[in-house]
């Protein structure tokens, strides 16, 4: 290797170093922090697990938690139904329709979230369906399902058809031939967008202010009240904010990390 090539690959490292650090420095500080006995960012202090225990033991914050994975997995199921039920159903219309329909599916995608939000609260409103845990459901719904189609179009554009007609030449009925020969072909696109649908019912404010009953707190909503309208425990419940984002990030991290060996070890199997 040149001296020139050596140069472009050192930089090439350093530029894609310096973007993982800024999208994750502000994760890692959090997560550093998490273990000082402090709660201000940027002041000393000694190592502790009261920021774990102050998330923990805090009742407020524990029914928020739940309230948030509860309407992650709720939502992330039925738009995952819907949405694989959906790209089947364009994948194997017409041309014109297929092109019509897609292109509507992909409107709550390209659209502002804040017209999203209000056109569902004034749609709520229109036919008379007071704020409830009905209409967050369905509003989170509406974000995750396009998601869930786009993720699950290209496994079904890879399929193997022919399999499919087979089945049928077989004398598979419809319902058997899509449980027994599509989805098995598809699951990846499908997992993938249930996870996907997860992670934005996770990280939505805007849909869920508008959406969601009095006194029904999830993660955003509740960091939002705490931080811009204040109450007498802000700092600590803060503070343990950051041992809850440190999980999260954990979480996460070990799931992707998961999902990546599993991929490997799969194609390995097939060599």
């Amino acid at each position: 290797m040149n001296k020139k090539a050596l140069v472009i690959k050192c930089l090439k490292a350093a530029f894609i170093g310096l973007i993982l650090l800024l999208l994750y420095a502000p994760i890692l500080l959090l997560a550093v922090y998490s273990f000082i006995d402090t709660d201000v960012i940027g002041t000393s202090g000694g190592f502790t697990f009261s920021h774990y225990t102050d998330l923990f033991t805090d009742a407020q914050v524990m029914t928020m938690i739940g309230n948030t994975l509860g309407l992650a997995f709720a939502s992330a199921a039925l738009s995952t139904l819907l949405g694989t039920l959906g790209a089947i159903g364009i994948y194997y219309s017409k041309k014109r329709v297929k092109t019509a329909i897609g292109a509507v599916s992909r409107i709550p995608i390209i659209n502002a979230e804040i017209v999203t939000a209000l056109s569902l609260a004034i749609l709520f409103v229109t036919f008379g369906l007071p704020k409830s845990y009905f209409t967050l459901l369905m509003g989170h719904m509406v974000i995750c399902t396009p998601f869930v189609v786009l993720s699950v179009m290209p496994k079904l554009k890879q399929m193997d058809n022919s399999l499919y007609e087979a089945a049928l030449d077989l004398g598979a009925s419809p319902a058997k031939a899509l449980f027994k020969v599509i989805l098995p072909q598809i699951i990846p696109g499908v997992i993938s967008g249930f996870m996907l649908a997860i992670t934005l019912s996770l990280d939505d404010y805007i849909v869920t202010v508008y959406t969601r009953p009095s006194g029904f707190d999830t993660i955003s909503t509740y960091v939002f009240n705490a931080t811009i309208r204040g109450n007498a425990h802000t700092a600590e419940t803060l503070s343990s904010f950051w041992a809850l984002t440190t999980i999260i990030f954990l979480v996460i991290l070990i799931v992707a990390i998961s999902a990546n060996l599993a991929g490997h070890r799969k194609k390995e199997a097939v060599r």
